[in-house]
């Protein structure tokens, strides 16, 4: 079925698999050439399966070639006799994907339980929001001081003529700076 139009490994399996799959199963050596002859014959041999797959899954009117399809496949070939090892390799490829996703989460390649690791999001949070509010408190203490310095430069170089205007004002105001300046430091 491969065309010799140049596409011919686009249409194989990689020969790496194949050969893994002849050492994981054969005890002896293979030759290059059987090994040649057993990734073509594979090669046809799911072309033919897929192509009937295919065939079986237009006639229920389907878009996507399913799993049952495929099951029903061997059977239209005359193969029938597989269909109960291609049931086992499905519920074994069903169960390897359910692992692999459940495994692939990272929480679980951490190690560590789940709940462990939300009380160590939830301290750091608390711990973010401790060093923000104290940079906060520290931005409006800078602020505050600044005013103050300002106010205090102000009362200090005020003319007589003004001082003498409001002194009360600025005199219990001059006491408010320096108690302040008193308790936060």
């Amino acid at each position: 079925m491969a065309s010799s139009s140049g596409n011919e490994d686009a249409l194989t399996i990689p020969r790496a698999a194949i050969n893994k799959m002849i050492k994981e199963t054969l005890p002896n050596l293979v030759a290059n050439d059987a090994r040649e002859l057993v990734v073509n014959y594979c090669t046809e041999f799911i072309h033919l399966v897929s192509s009937e797959a295919n065939e079986i899954c237009n006639k229920s009117e389907k878009k996507t070639i399913s799993p049952e399809h495929v099951i029903q496949a061997p059977e239209s070939l005359g193969s029938g006799s597989y269909i109960s090892q291609v049931k086992e390799v499905l519920q074994e490829c069903k169960t390897v994907a359910l692992k692999r996703r459940k495994t692939s989460s990272c929480l679980e390649n951490l190690g560590t339980p789940e709940e462990e690791l939300l009380r160590q999001q939830q301290e750091l949070f608390a711990k973010a929001r401790q060093q923000q509010a104290a940079l906060h408190q520290q931005e409006w203490l800078q602020e505050t001081y600044e005013r103050i310095w300002e106010d205090l430069h102000a009362f200090i170089s005020v003319d007589a003529l003004s001082f003498s205007m409001y002194p009360k004002r600025r005199f219990f105001r001059f006491s408010f700076y320096v108690q302040f300046f008193m308790h936060t430091q």
